[in-house]
């Protein structure tokens, strides 16, 4: 009786009672799995037919010295609740295979013989390419850690923090760069039955916010990186550093203020290298102009320079000293070149060296500045005695010249200034 409920293979006639592969299109056909996995074919029957798997659920698919003793039933149930719960839900995956198999189990029996098991070395390469870009790269993208990992919080006090609108924890601001920005995503939303246009349409929108993410973030770098918030702030942290530097020339400054839109694309200590470097290089250009000129004078060691340079500084005091005592010549020579034109006009005799100055820078000759003067001394007295005189000046004193000759009569005490 028990040699009537076996099973057999219809083309090797090997025992097929464990599993074995029935036909279903032609009748009576079942199969072992090595001929059903070669293809074998038999009256009717062709490799291409549907087939039926009958198992009585006591086969091993990974052979009886496989760690757990899984039956290919639980092995069937498994990819089927792995497709149904995804990787890592292993608690569903359990109750799904059986109660007999725990949350840890399924987890290591499909770690180890799907993934790292020989049908996962079979199955999945060594190398993945990448179908889908990686918005995660340090590279700049749109999640990139330089976008969405926040700056260091600034080291300012609650009331400075409510003066910028600032808030440390998120290291945001009140009122950020561009504002409005994220308007272009706020109404966004993907549909199942966008065309291709509605699609590149959001894509272009998402693009533009990234750009605007990018600038505001570098907006806030460039302000670390220059320490604006402290100088907005009044505060100078770099006291001791400004002390030790380099005392900064006025040419400097001016090529600083010149050159001050390279800040957007250096950081602070590049700038400060860049115009250490340019200060070197001016010093050596000098440098190397003061060798030239030792070799045109003959001197060809660094010992005879110092003579020369001694030689040098007495030739240039004794031409200053020339100079000096030329351009005092001149000046003198000057003077008594600006009185020519006038020496000869009668009444230049009457005039001190001051009226001759004055005389001279009004254009106004001896005589109509002696009659001037003698009118405005004459009321003056009159003035003081108490006598009434109207002043009748003449009519080539205009306003400017008789303030100015007034002026001079003050400074020089002929007449007291509350008359002037």
């Amino acid at each position: 009786m028990a040699e009537l409920g076996k099973k057999y293979c219809v083309y090797c006639l090997a025992e097929v009672s464990p599993l074995r592969f029935r036909c279903t299109e032609c009748q009576d056909i079942e199969l072992c799995p090595e001929c059903f996995s070669a293809g074998a074919e038999i009256g009717h029957h062709r490799r291409y037919h549907g087939y039926q798997l009958v198992d009585g659920g006591r086969f091993t698919l990974w052979g009886p010295e496989a760690e757990g003793g899984w039956t290919s039933r639980e092995e069937q149930l498994l990819l089927d609740a792995i497709e149904q719960f995804g990787f890592g839900n292993w608690e569903d995956m359990a109750a799904h295979v059986g109660a007999s198999r725990t949350p840890q189990e399924v987890m290591e029996h499909y770690v180890s013989m799907y993934i790292h098991g020989n049908l996962g070395k079979a199955c999945i390469p060594d190398t993945i390419p990448n179908r889908v870009t990686d918005h995660t790269c340090p590279g700049g993208g749109p999640l990139s850690p330089s976008l969405t990992t926040p700056l260091p919080p600034l080291d300012i006090s609650a009331a400075e923090q409510q003066q910028l609108g600032y808030m440390p924890l998120r290291d945001d601001y009140e009122i950020e760069y561009d504002q409005e920005a994220e308007t272009l995503i706020s109404g966004l939303s993907v549909n199942y039955d966008d065309d291709d246009v509605e699609i590149e349409l959001k894509r272009a929108h998402v693009d533009m916010y990234v750009r605007k993410l990018r600038e505001r973030q570098r907006r806030k770098n460039i302000a670390r990186d220059y320490n604006l918030v402290p100088a907005f702030l009044g505060k100078d942290r770099k006291d001791k550093e400004k002390a030790a530097r380099r005392k900064v020339a006025k040419e400097e400054k001016e090529l600083r203020l010149r050159l001050r839109p390279l800040c957007q694309f250096l950081s602070c200590k590049e700038l400060d290298d860049l115009f250490d470097n340019m200060h070197k290089e001016k010093a050596l250009r000098a440098k190397i102009r003061e060798l030239q000129r030792y070799r045109r004078n003959g001197i060809t060691k660094m010992e005879e320079s110092a003579e020369y340079e001694a030689a040098r500084h007495k030739r240039e005091k004794r031409k200053e000293n020339k100079s000096l005592a030329a351009s005092k010549r001149g000046r003198e020579d000057g003077r008594d070149g600006e009185f020519a034109a006038m020496e000869h006009l009668p009444g230049f005799e009457l005039l001190s060296d001051r009226e001759k100055v004055l005389c001279s820078s009004l254009n106004l000759s001896p005589a109509r500045y002696v009659t001037a003067k003698t009118i405005i001394i004459k009321d003056h007295l009159q003035k003081r005695q108490g006598v009434p005189a109207k002043s009748r000046l003449p009519s080539y004193l205009d306003k400017v010249l008789k303030k100015r000759i007034l002026n001079f009569l003050t400074e020089s005490g002929w007449i007291s200034r509350d008359a002037s």
